[in-house]
């Protein structure tokens, strides 16, 4: 198995990488469940799997215990260039009809090695908060109606991905994320399912020395007179 075929797989599952009620977990990837299989655990990260309900690919959490401030995490999850910081294979990012924080689109665009086509994503961002726990939930699902397709890409029309942010104190966060993605294409499952270990582990690594670099620091979370997060005020902001 070639390192560029192993690479065109990881890319497709960590680019993934919403609901009625603000503050709701998806039914179809539920955070707490009996059947999570604890698959592996490396330093301060936690892998499960299960199965998804009609799908030859499984669905993963992670569970993470971050070295760096909630405020640093969230500064660069509000930055929609990010994506190109810390997602393995994301050449292109950006925002686009963004009605607040809370209610946002995102695009990218992932390098796929020859003889694939590149992938590109439509997603649909809302983040909200509960003010009695703290916990920021970002819930992000692929959308095919506000991003016209091109046929230089292949798009991915099914991602769907839940994080969960809690600050353990003022230096840690706990993240959990939850995805199941159908990346298209004649793949088979076991293969794409075997792959599902490592990547959200690589990808917490990079999310980690991401939010260390000197323009995430300083950050602050905004919240409403509610306690409701609406937003973030860092360095990339006040600039």
């Amino acid at each position: 198995m070639t390192r560029s075929f192993l690479r065109y797989i990881s890319t497709l599952l960590t680019s993934a990488a919403l609901l009625s009620s603000p503050f709701a977990i998806s039914d179809e990837i539920p955070m707490d469940a009996p059947d999570w299989d604890k698959k592996e655990t490396e330093e301060n990260i936690t892998i499960y799997t299960r199965p998804h309900p009609n799908s030859n690919f499984k669905a993963f959490k992670a569970v993470a215990i971050i070295d760096a401030p909630l405020n640093n995490i969230m500064a660069v999850m509000a930055n929609p260039k990010s994506c190109m910081e810390w997602v393995l294979g994301c050449t292109e990012a950006s925002s686009f009809d963004e009605t607040s924080f809370n209610d946002r689109y995102a695009y990218s665009v992932n390098d796929m090695p020859w003889p694939f086509k590149d992938r590109d994503y439509a997603l649909h961002i809302r983040t909200s908060s509960d003010p009695k726990s703290g916990i920021i939930l970002m819930h992000m699902g692929a959308t095919n109606s506000k991003k016209e397709i091109s046929d230089e890409f292949e798009r991915v029309h099914v991602a769907q991905t839940v994080y969960s942010f809690e600050a353990l104190d003022d230096n840690t966060t706990k993240m959990v994320w939850l995805q199941h993605t159908e990346p298209g294409g004649i793949l088979p499952g076991w293969l794409v399912n075997s792959l599902i270990i490592d990547i959200p582990i690589k990808s917490l690594q990079a999310l980690e020395r991401t939010a260390k670099l000197p323009k995430y620091q300083d950050a602050e979370i905004l919240f409403d007179q509610q306690g409701m997060i609406m937003g973030v005020n860092s360095k990339l902001t006040r600039q």
